[in-house]
Formats: C-alpha cells, sequence, structure tokens
C-alpha cells in the first residue's frame, strides 16, 4: 500500500474504561480502521491525563480507579480519513477528535511507500 507524502492525522482521546458494546472502545475504533483499510493505526496509553471533566486520571498505585488516557492515532489519506469520520462517530459519544495536515517521510522498511509522484519531480526518479 502507498500513501502519499501529504496525508492526515487523525487523533482519538478516550478512557481506557471506555466501551463499545462490551468490548474496549480502543480496539473497536483500530478494527473498523482496519477494516476500512487506513494505513495504519496506533493505541497510546498515557499514565497521567485530564478531559473536559478536568477529573485526574493517574496510574499512581494508591488509585484503585485508573481510566487512564487513551489516544488513538490514525494515519491515511484526507479523503480516507474523512470517509472514516460517519464510523468513528457512530462508535464515539464523549471524547476529543482531532485531525491535523502531516508529512510522510516514511511508510515501511524503505521509500517505496510513499508515492514518488507526490513529492515532485526532482525525487521521483529515486
Amino acid at each position: 500500500m502507498q500513501i502519499p507524502e501529504k496525508a492526515a492525522l487523525l487523533r482519538i482521546f478516550i478512557g481506557e474504561d471506555d466501551k463499545d458494546d462490551g468490548r474496549p472502545l480502543y480496539e473497536s475504533i483500530v478494527l473498523h480502521a482496519r477494516e476500512a483499510h487506513l494505513a495504519g493505526a496506533t493505541v497510546l496509553r498515557g499514565p497521567l491525563g485530564f478531559g473536559r471533566s478536568s477529573v485526574l486520571h493517574t496510574a499512581k498505585i494508591l488509585r484503585l480507579s485508573q481510566d487512564l488516557p487513551i489516544v488513538i492515532e490514525i494515519v491515511d489519506t484526507n479523503e480516507k480519513i474523512q470517509a472514516f469520520l460517519p464510523t468513528l462517530r457512530t462508535l464515539t459519544r464523549s471524547c476529543l477528535i482531532t485531525l491535523e495536515d502531516v508529512t510522510v517521510i516514511r511508510y515501511g522498511d524503505d521509500e517505496s511507500g510513499v508515492d514518488p509522484a507526490a513529492r515532485g519531480t526532482r525525487e521521483a526518479g529515486r
């Protein structure tokens, strides 16, 4: 699979305890992203954070209810990310979702995963 140099990064901020039909929400989101053939998704678990409620979520040993912050990052073309947003809206209820433009430097073991035509003519011959 190739991905152009100019791509989009979708970030979803949720809690570790958030669920979708009994399954962890982060797992559902990643599986749906995979079914949509998006280029890649990563789940990051934060040791500390707070959101709209200002409730502090921490991994400190003395806390029983952690509900640690989870960030899911998904990278692909803006078009494919936009097409995925309706699915994401049905999966999520209370979260923060951001979208930003990114430059893909490398996708895979070599540069064959980045579309050379997207980089311009001076690098297309590589």
